[in-house]
């Protein structure tokens, strides 16, 4: 599928992802340690490695189990990461580590807690783009468009495997054919059918100029909270949404929760009804539907060009992808 743009399409070609180096990620954790605990926190700086991996090698390597080993979020292999792991270590000494070749620890302090899925806030991004020609003249004016309004809050490819192998399987899947045969795969095949659906409802908005705009019967998520509300029960929501307050949502389908209304409802509608089967499979499995912004704010944004080569810096929400803010700018050669 291909996604509509905010701000004219990218205007060049360029490499993302030459080398590791030119993708960095500094998880953002807010979280003020205690200092002794039970658990073992660890901030790591990976390269060549995913998140899940890493935690396998920490429990191994401390001889604990790999439920005993927390993180806040999933990070990209290809790239340069920082990110926290905390090791359940009750009555035993911080082990002895024995760091192999693209890990390496910047910090180990004691905490109390665990640390769970989705406790960091934000996620710090330093980028590198190579290679890069066409239209760049474009470039600052959709930079600074950026700056301003943020960009769709799409998911990225990352989400739905490569060659969008976990979304074909999972459409699969939940029209009836072979279900996954490890546990672990069955959240990533759901969340990747969820997601796509979302895509698609959010790619409405884009081309109908609205995925920063106020719709009558939306439902509003306040910036930097995962709390909603009905558009309807605030007589400034329109002020709020363009002022950045708050952004509107669009569904992740599953058993139905919260509805939105009016014109919301219908595009939504209009857009989901071919995908009726898929949302009662998601219904049978259990999922609860969900919702997430439609708008993407990208804080702190930085950039610079210096003859063939774009760098930029910028902040998302935990959750929330670099690509997508690439995408509005920059087409990889082997995409294009």
């Amino acid at each position: 599928m291909t996604l509509p743009r905010a701000h004219g399409g990218a205007s060049c070609l360029g490499r993302i992802k030459t080398e590791p180096q030119d993708f960095r990620v500094l998880e953002q954790m807010h979280v003020p340690l205690d200092g002794d605990g039970e658990h073992l926190w660890l901030h790591i700086e990976k390269t060549g490695w995913n998140t899940e991996d890493v935690a396998l090698w920490l429990a191994k390597e401390a001889a604990v189990h790999r439920l005993a080993v927390g993180y806040s979020g999933l990070k990209d292999k290809h790239a340069v990461t920082r990110q926290w792991f905390s090791l359940h270590l009750p009555g035993k000494p911080d082990p002895e580590f024995h760091w192999p070749a693209g890990l390496s620890s910047l910090q180990a302090v004691r905490h109390r807690r665990k640390l769970n899925r989705g406790t960091h806030r934000a996620n710090a991004f330093q980028l590198c783009v190579r290679d890069l020609h066409g239209d760049t003249g474009r470039l600052a004016g959709q930079l600074a468009a950026i700056d301003q309004q943020g960009v769709p809050n799409y998911f990225g490819e990352q989400r739905f495997g490569r060659l969008a192998s976990n979304l074909e399987r999972g459409r699969q899947w939940l029209l009836g054919g072979e279900p996954p045969r490890k546990k672990a795969l069955r959240g990533i095949w759901l969340s990747a059918v969820r997601s796509d659906l979302f895509n698609r409802v959010l790619a409405a908005r884009v081309e109908q100029g609205a995925w920063a705009a106020l719709l009558t019967g939306d439902i509003l998520q306040p910036d930097g909270s995962r709390g909603l509300f009905m558009a309807d029960d605030e007589p400034l929501a329109g002020q709020r949404v363009a002022a950045g307050e708050v952004h509107p949502t669009g569904p992740m389908p599953g058993v139905p929760g919260m509805a939105s209304s009016g014109a919301c409802r219908e595009l939504e509608q209009r857009i989901l009804a071919p995908h009726q089967a898929l949302i009662d499979g998601l219904c049978a499995q259990g999922v609860e539907e969900a919702r997430r912004a439609t708008r993407l704010p990208v804080r702190d944004l930085q950039w610079q060009q210096q003859g063939d080569q774009l760098t930029l810096s910028f902040v998302l929400p935990a959750g929330a992808f670099a690509t997508t803010v690439l995408a509005e700018l920059v087409t990889p050669p082997d995409t294009a």
